[in-house]
């Protein structure tokens, strides 16, 4: 017993010295916060800047806001308390995070923003965000193509006080208006959420039962919208969304959900942490503040190609 008692506080103290030779070999800690992880889409960008941080020598946590700017605010109280070296944020509404954002940079702590921006420039170290324009005008593209330029058709929209939300819509309603014969009949918001895409897209049926396609602001709502779709025997409506989610890869591989814009998520997320190091390492920015990544259409010609928001590595066709 005293034996076996002994290899425990032996072992104890071992592991204890190897967490602190750790923990001094660390660069420092560097928050990543991101809203809830239930979105692979949220879940990826985390966990993709998490491995970049600490491959580069850094500890990490990793937390999430909900969309709760008080929540987040919180987050970055906690961060500057545990003095962190940096954060990595998509944050929780672009005018309610500026306090936030500048309470870090007060503190000495630069905030390399991804995914959404703020509402003003200046104060973060980094916005890197997608083209949601680019991508999204894409995705309409390709809608109206489907559509033969006529018809009718639903958009469901994201979290309004998203700025990717608005920039989004813009995108598909500058080329979706230029062809007089497709009508708009509907349009709500379902904040960026599958169940409540799922229950507006029933309550809009029972008013449209004739709706031809539907566009959404990002995949999660494709899905709602098109598992609402299905359960009304209408699988022929044509549903479109935007992020390039596995889940709806997978739809259209599946001859679902017909496309996506792809965000190009890993790429964005390691840009915010190399531009971290970059900074803590040389004291200076390594690019401007604001960047845009495009986005790639995917759809049954080539969604083969793509995973976890990026293109496959040696995967060129899917012939």
């Amino acid at each position: 017993m005293k034996k076996s008692l002994l290899f425990i506080v032996v072992l104890a103290l071992v592991l204890t010295s190897v967490a602190a030779v750790s923990a001094a070999d660390s660069k420092g800690l560097i928050y990543v916060i991101t809203p809830s992880h239930s979105n692979p889409f949220f879940g990826s960008e985390a966990e993709i800047a998490v491995a970049k941080a600490e491959e580069l020598g850094y500890t990490t946590k990793s937390v999430v806001h909900d969309d709760d700017a008080n929540k987040q605010m919180e987050l970055f109280e906690t961060a500057i308390a545990e003095g962190a070296k940096a954060i990595i944020l998509d944050n929780a509404g672009a005018d309610a995070t500026v306090s936030a954002v500048q309470k870090a940079k007060d503190a000495g702590i630069p905030t390399f923003l991804i995914d959404r921006e703020i509402s003003e420039e200046g104060i973060a170290a980094a916005q890197i965000v997608s083209n949601n324009y680019q991508g999204a005008s894409m995705v309409a593209e390709y809608f109206v193509e489907l559509m033969e330029e006529e018809g009718t058709y639903i958009e469901l929209t994201g979290r309004d006080t998203d700025t990717n939300a608005h920039v989004r819509s813009q995108g598909f309603h500058d080329v979706i208006d230029e062809y007089p014969d497709m009508k708009m009949i509907a349009q709500d918001t379902a904040n960026w959420d599958q169940t409540e895409a799922f229950e507006k897209m029933e309550t809009m049926l029972q008013a449209n039962p004739d709706v031809k396609g539907v566009i959404c602001g990002n995949d999660t709502m494709a899905l709602g919208a098109k598992a609402a779709l299905d359960a009304a025997g209408k699988k022929d409506v044509i549903v479109m969304g935007f992020d390039g989610s596995d889940d709806v890869i997978q739809s259209i591989k599946d001859g679902g959900i017909k496309a996506t814009g792809l965000q190009p998520v890993a790429a964005i997320s390691i840009a915010a942490v190399e531009q971290a190091d970059y900074y803590l390492t040389n004291g200076k920015f390594q690019k401007e503040e604001k960047q845009s990544i495009d986005c790639v259409l995917v759809n049954a010609e080539n969604a083969c190609m793509y995973a976890k928001f990026a293109p496959i590595e040696g995967v060129t066709s899917c012939k």
